[in-house]
């Protein structure tokens, strides 16, 4: 069973459609005590860092969600839930994060305009995945699938927990993993028959 945390700022309907289309049982919740019984962990997420995190902590999962990563639970956190993996972000004012990934989050934004792209931000649209390493979410994946994204902020410094990226002007981390820790920064319930592939990968990690 897949447990999907609920604290405030998750689009939680179309993911938990997608793994019952699946066939895969879920549960949407903020007690710890099911949290701790499921098999995997997803952390969604959408809208900013810091009232994601202020929410996480509000619930009182902060610490419940840290424990059980250093336990060893499959973990993956999707969008603006893999960005609260990483150690802090720098979207309207600088926030710590979970610190279960290295690296930090960035506006994606001013990285274009440093390089002087005018690429529309948020980065809308369905990106070609570049795989750079292996992960077991990428079973059965094939070069030149693309996933859909949704986002204003990226992840930098994260080469030791990289997987995959795609190309929007810049190179932008969409797959990161760390031994139990897993972070989409594309929807996976939103990118068709490779995002349910992953999904359906995800579910069959032993912790």
């Amino acid at each position: 069973m897949i447990a999907i945390i609920d604290y405030g700022v998750g689009n939680l309907f179309s993911l938990s459609r997608s793994l019952e289309y699946l066939g895969i049982e879920s549960v949407i919740t903020s007690d710890v005590a099911q949290l701790e019984a499921a098999d995997q962990i997803i952390l969604p997420g959408v809208g900013a860092f810091g009232d994601a995190i202020q929410k996480l902590r509000e619930h009182q999962l902060e610490e419940p969600v840290k424990q059980l990563a250093a336990a060893g639970k499959p973990l993956l956190g999707i969008c603006l839930g893999m960005q609260l993996l990483f150690e802090k972000s720098t979207e309207f004012g600088e926030h710590v994060g979970l610190g279960l990934l290295k690296g930090e989050i960035v506006s994606l934004k001013a990285a274009l305009q440093k390089e002087q792209l005018s690429l529309k931000v948020p980065h809308i649209g369905w990106n070609e995945l570049l795989v750079k390493k292996d992960s077991p979410l990428l079973e059965g994946f094939n070069e030149g699938e693309q996933v859909y994204y949704v986002h204003s902020f990226y992840g930098t410094n994260c080469e030791e927990s990289l997987v995959a990226t795609s190309e929007y002007g810049i190179a932008v981390p969409g797959l990161v993993q760390k031994e139990n820790v897993y972070g989409a920064q594309f929807h996976p319930e939103k990118s068709g028959d490779v995002g349910l592939r992953m999904l359906k990968a995800f579910s069959e990690v032993k912790g």
